[in-house]
């Protein structure tokens, strides 16, 4: 491997390494280091940025796969902490770097050592393709298991990425997949490493494939709907608001209703 530039993740002491196979000089490895866990905070994301940014404007075209440093975790997603004290964390980075992905003039390759949980399954999703360890790490969307609401966005890009039966089993009971199930779910494009990473490139000749200029175009057309979600968060938080509204009137109308039937009945009210 030969060593390309370096970006410091200043919160935390990490890395983004870029390196190339001696052979494969379009092939571009972007590992990232960011202890203890990866969390997509905000010094994680500009330094991802900004690596993204280095190898389009002074690299040629290739691939890009990301991967991490660190054995047990790809991703372990937000820092919700964080993520409540700055206001502005979705807007100004968490959906520039998901877009940033989506749009992303060469093919991109997300290559899951270990775990990719919540944020860090999100993450992945928003890359052309994943590779799976087959023997250690899950990918799991676990938000509800501690009550926390996807939003639009994060949605979204399952919705168009997955089966409906996937999508539901994701969401709506946080199932852990391991990597052969995850193939099987179409989670996933293979299992394996590195090696067998360079062999799904070379078998899909997806070095050549950024060449015709096209490669971001085609995908925003491809992903349209994630496109404008991502770019409609105002629009997202009022169709939110405009929900939980209706909620709360047909809660109250349901309650009337029951405490009606209630008294017809002679039944205390509980």
């Amino acid at each position: 491997m030969t060593t390309l530039f370096t970006i410091p993740i200043t919160s935390t002491g990490g890395s983004f390494v870029c390196t190339t196979p001696e052979k494969d000089q379009n092939i571009y490895l972007l590992t990232f280091t960011s202890p203890p866990d990866n969390r997509l905070t905000t010094n994680f994301i500009e330094a991802f940025l900004l690596a993204l940014d280095i190898i389009e404007h002074r690299y040629p075209k290739g691939v890009v796969i990301t991967t991490s440093g660190i054995g047990k975790f790809f991703s372990n997603g937000l820092d919700l902490a964080a993520i409540a004290s700055q206001p502005d964390f979705l807007d100004g980075y968490l959906w520039k770097l998901f877009r940033r992905f989506l749009t992303y003039p060469m093919p991109t390759i997300a290559l899951l050592n270990g775990h990719a949980f919540a944020g860090g399954l999100m993450l992945a999703m928003f890359h052309d393709y994943r590779v799976q360890n087959p023997s250690r790490g899950f990918v799991c969307l676990n938000e509800i298991e501690f009550g926390v609401t996807l939003q639009a966005p994060m949605m979204s890009i399952f919705r168009q990425k997955t089966t409906p039966t996937t999508f539901r089993t994701l969401v709506l009971e946080g199932k852990r997949f391991p990597g052969p199930e995850a193939l099987q779910a179409g989670i996933v494009d293979v299992v394996g490493g590195l090696e067998e990473t360079l062999k799904f490139i070379k078998d899909r000749k997806l070095v050549l494939k950024p060449n015709s200029g096209i490669w971001g175009s085609m995908k925003e057309e491809m992903y349209r709907e994630s496109l404008g979600i991502l770019d409609s968060h105002s629009a997202n938080l009022q169709w939110r608001d405009r929900v939980e509204e209706q909620k709360e009137e047909q809660s109250e109308k349901a309650k009337a209703a029951v405490e009606k039937w209630e008294k017809s009945q002679g039944k205390a009210k509980l």
